[in-house]
């Protein structure tokens, strides 16, 4: 965190160096990015990915879409405009924030304004880069909503301190479980790290990742502290998919 001096933002673990939360799944049909947090430039960089096929949105909030502008090389190596997905609500707010992108003007140059391709997603399962994304509705406080996603046996559901009962039922025989857990502390928005233990502990996936974290948790101390199958997630970790 920008001004402190704890001790995990002062750690020397890589581990404990952590950007804004998305992540990338390396599907038979491409890249698919799971939102463009500001950060995004220096994540794709890092791990030397070269091309994004497409991105869905999880939420509006400035730390899931701020890093849009860094897609405006795709469209080139793409020969089309990058295909967003996502509800209306996050469209609305692309649109606002990022109003340069949506004029007559045609790009004519790698680096100029991004092209962006809106589909519009709700609940209902749909086909991205061949591969079917079911949209799992939660809860981020009392009063909005946002989604996470099941790919195969993979669900990643970040930004969350509730999942629906009917959500409960879509995330049931994982393989693996990508889930918020901001720090100890319960907070309005976002599961603690107890609660999010008792959710998976509930779904029951083989693996469990903790995701969208603060520098309330050290990863080695918090990770000796968790069931075998649950640990901390951390930049850079690559998963094979089955």
């Amino acid at each position: 965190m920008i001004g402190c001096g704890c001790q995990v933002c002062q750690s020397e673990d890589p581990h404990n160096k952590r950007t804004r939360t998305s992540v990338v799944f390396g599907l038979p049909g491409g890249n698919l990015l799971i939102d463009t947090p500001p950060d995004l430039r220096s994540q794709l960089l890092r791990e030397q990915i070269g091309v994004i096929d497409s991105v869905l949105f999880t939420h509006e909030h400035a730390d899931h879409i701020f890093g849009l502008d860094d897609l405006r090389l795709f469209q080139f190596y793409l020969g089309h405009a990058v295909p967003l997905y996502c509800e209306q609500s996050v469209e609305q707010r692309i649109r606002s924030s990022f109003d340069y992108a949506f004029s007559s003007r045609v790009p004519t140059h790698a680096g100029a304004t991004p092209q962006l391709e809106f589909h519009r997603i709700g609940t209902e399962p749909f086909e991205v880069l061949g591969t079917t994304v079911i949209p799992i509705r939660l809860k981020h406080g009392p009063r909005f909503d946002v989604l996470g996603f099941r790919i195969g046996n993979i669900a990643y559901c970040t930004d969350t301190n509730e999942i629906p009962a009917e959500s409960m039922a879509l995330l049931e025989g994982l393989d693996l479980l990508i889930l918020d857990a901001l720090r100890w502390r319960s907070h309005v928005t976002h599961f603690s790290l107890d609660e999010a233990v008792e959710v998976a502990r509930q779904l029951g996936p083989k693996q469990t990742l903790f995701t969208h974290l603060s520098h309330d948790l050290d990863h080695e101390e918090t990770n000796r502290k968790l069931p075998g199958n649950m640990q901390l997630a951390y930049d850079g970790q690559r998963i094979p998919l089955q």
